[in-house]
């Protein structure tokens, strides 16, 4: 066990394995079938854990690392900025693309993707639970959007990540880090009513 746990590779397969015996007792034990159902399961347990991983990475950023920068002796914060930073951006980044294009997916195999996408608009007849999960996924849209085309290119000048910016004047660095700041902050208070719209969507309102 300890050779599982002290390894961070072998304890994420150890908990696939885990989810693969779930699977296998679904198909073999409960009689699950691997039909429509199945495949919306799937894609929603994808991209659950896809949004654990990208929105538990911007509250680290935001309740962790930025209130705690300026509390860090200045010879110990570039740890933080080489090692820390950028693995965490790369796991923040793609667990937002996995995200969308999960949750994208999933509202195709339910049936509601115009619906969603149109706040309900779609064929004249709105329906609560299409514009509670549509207004959910244009916030996360937008999240994702600011990941991807302002916070991640500003990390990247701000931090050199993988020495892009060698030159970059110390100003124009504190004015991209500060960008990607301020947008990572918006995303923090996009993400309430965004997890409020999925959530209500699914129990209020009861859509598949």
């Amino acid at each position: 066990m300890t050779a599982v746990l002290t390894n961070l590779r072998n304890a994420v397969t150890a908990g696939f394995i885990l989810a693969l015996v779930m699977l296998l007792l679904y198909a073999f034990a409960w009689g699950g079938a691997f039909e429509k159902p199945f495949w919306q399961f799937l894609f929603r347990w994808a991209h659950v854990l896809s949004g654990v991983m990208w929105i538990g990475l911007l509250w680290y950023f935001n309740f962790v690392q930025i209130p705690t920068m300026p509390k860090i002796p200045d010879e110990l914060k570039p740890a933080i900025g080489k090692h820390i930073a950028p693995e965490a951006l790369f796991w923040f980044r793609w667990g937002a693309m996995a995200t969308i294009v999960t949750g994208l997916i999933l509202a195709w195999l339910n049936g509601y993707i115009v619906q969603a996408m149109t706040l309900g608009a779609a064929g004249g007849f709105a329906v609560p639970g299409h514009i509670a999960i549509g207004i959910g996924m244009w916030f996360g849209i937008i999240m994702w959007f600011n990941v991807w085309f302002v916070i991640w290119p500003n990390q990247q000048k701000a931090l050199n990540i993988a020495g892009k910016h060698p030159d970059l004047a110390t100003d124009a660095k504190g004015a991209a880090a500060r960008t990607a700041m301020l947008f990572s902050r918006t995303n923090t208070v996009l993400s309430f009513p965004m997890l409020f719209a999925m959530v209500a969507a699914q129990s209020l309102f009861r859509i598949s």
